[in-house]
């Protein structure tokens, strides 16, 4: 077992040479660590950094975000996916806002809306220094190499155990630093395949890789296959416009996001050709979407006709952003 002071000196020396350059390093306002956190959930740090950059520009306080229309949060996030970290973000925000200012102890942060138990360790011990230690999926991944731990990674009962080891190698007087190198070790050197152990800090005392397990830990014996679906969709145009249809408040998942219609949903028009074919994956769906060009049509009920230059400023679907983009109608964000 690897003594805590040799852990955090070997971990900390490493960190401060190799560390990725990312806007939200450095950062102790704990606004600025909350929106990165909440957008880095299920999300690449490539994703991430240009929406974090464009969100801050926008809403640099949780007052500003409090007192911004839903569709305008709606509009700056699209394209990020998983909307209901948006939506509870903005509840954080009015809550924030209300108080006067941002909680300063662990379990005041814990309690704001959409804070897990990372997301509340991560903003305790990068913005204020409290010792709580994180454990993400990649500080899981590290902990169960070092460890050889060999039960079910999703257990409860394994999830206790290895934070109970963040805890006990978390370095108290650099909680923060500590928490970021561990998650930085696991996202760029303890890789979920082909690990880098030679470049580890820790490869001495790593007893998966002394028991040559490091490929085939952490153990995660719940996983299911993925999902697999087509989906069709009509680029419809008519003077410039698009036909869209906005969700309704009663539809809950991506209440409020406009769509393109799919075949279903204009049965009179009339395909003409494959204007674009893309991947897209949410959760277990992987998804095989392709984009027709179709039309002419009447616009059914519930749908309208969207100025083409209006579509940037409007909060799309993923899937809908995503099929412009690769029809050619909107430039990348």
């Amino acid at each position: 077992m690897i003594p805590p002071r040799v852990a955090r000196r070997l971990l900390l020396d490493w960190y401060r040479a190799v560390k990725r350059d990312l806007p939200w390093r450095g950062a102790r306002d704990p606004w600025r660590i909350l929106v990165s956190e909440v957008m880095l959930q299920q999300t690449r740090v490539s994703a991430v950094i240009p929406y974090y950059e464009r969100f801050l520009a926008r809403f640099p306080t949780p007052a500003s975000l409090a007192g911004a229309p839903e569709q305008e949060l709606l509009a700056v996030w699209s394209g990020l996916g998983y909307y209901a970290r948006a939506r509870n973000l903005r509840r954080a925000a009015v809550e924030i806002a209300a108080a006067g200012g941002f909680p300063r102890d662990y379990d005041s942060i814990r309690r704001l809306p959409g804070v897990g138990d990372y997301t509340a360790a991560a903003i305790s011990s990068i913005a204020f220094s409290l010792p709580f230690a994180v454990l993400d999926g990649n500080a899981v991944r590290v902990l169960s190499r070092l460890l050889a731990e060999r039960g079910d990674a999703q257990s409860a009962a394994v999830r206790l155990r290895l934070k109970e080891e963040a805890q006990r190698l978390l370095d108290p007087a650099h909680p923060g630093d500590f928490n970021q190198a561990l998650m930085e070790l696991g996202a760029t050197v303890c890789l979920p395949r082909n690990p880098q152990c030679l470049l580890c800090p820790w490869r001495d005392f790593c007893r998966a890789r002394v028991l040559s397990l490091q490929n085939e830990l952490p153990v995660k014996l719940r996983k299911r296959e993925p999902l697999r679906q087509q989906i069709d969709l009509l680029l419809i145009s008519k003077k410039g416009a698009f036909l869209l249809r906005q969700r309704g408040a009663a539809e809950s998942r991506l209440a409020g996001f406009w769509e393109l219609p799919a075949a279903g949903d204009v049965p009179s028009a009339e395909r003409s050709e494959l204007a674009a074919s893309f991947k897209h994956s949410i959760t277990r769906h992987d998804y095989t979407v392709r984009v027709w060009l179709a039309g002419p049509v009447k616009a059914p009920k519930g749908f309208r006709w969207i100025e083409a230059g209006d579509l940037v400023s409007l909060p799309l679907t993923t899937i809908a952003r995503k099929a412009f983009e690769a029809a050619g109608v909107l430039g990348p964000r």
